[in-house]
């Protein structure tokens, strides 16, 4: 008895889909979320080295003001904006707002032009604070 071969359809995967902003969003929110925790672990990281003493601290202030700890503040900067705005987008939903297509993208491009001016004012108001990196 020979087996049979059957044409079926594929499952559906990204190659398939059509990459809308409300996916992408919904994406990156929970990526962003991640990246909080693992985010504070590095502030935990630096509250320690303050309470063990100065020469801990000093450790931590170089290690995070080193280009890549300044890559991982920064990141951790931008998902705390993001995370935040989208959040306050969703508090909306949850309410009963916004649900029409048309403000649901318009809410979804506002939550991103937010998360960049309240990133770039941040790290603005620091560097002019601080006098540089």
């Amino acid at each position: 008895m020979a087996i049979q071969q059957y044409q079926r359809p594929l499952s559906p995967h990204l190659q398939i889909y059509k990459w809308e902003l409300t996916a992408i969003m919904s994406i990156t929110h929970r990526a962003t979320g991640v990246f909080l925790v693992m985010g504070t672990l590095v502030l935990v990281y630096w509250l320690m080295a303050v309470a063990v003493g100065p020469g801990a601290y000093q450790q931590a202030q170089h290690l995070l003001s080193s280009p890549f700890g300044l890559l991982i503040l920064f990141a951790w900067s931008f998902s705390l904006f993001y995370h935040l705005c989208n959040g306050v987008r969703h508090l909306f939903w949850d309410a009963g707002y916004g649900f029409e297509l048309k403000t649901v993208y318009a809410s979804g491009y506002f939550v991103w032009v937010a998360t960049l001016v309240l990133t770039g004012l941040a790290w603005g108001l620091a560097l002019m604070k601080n006098g540089g990196v």
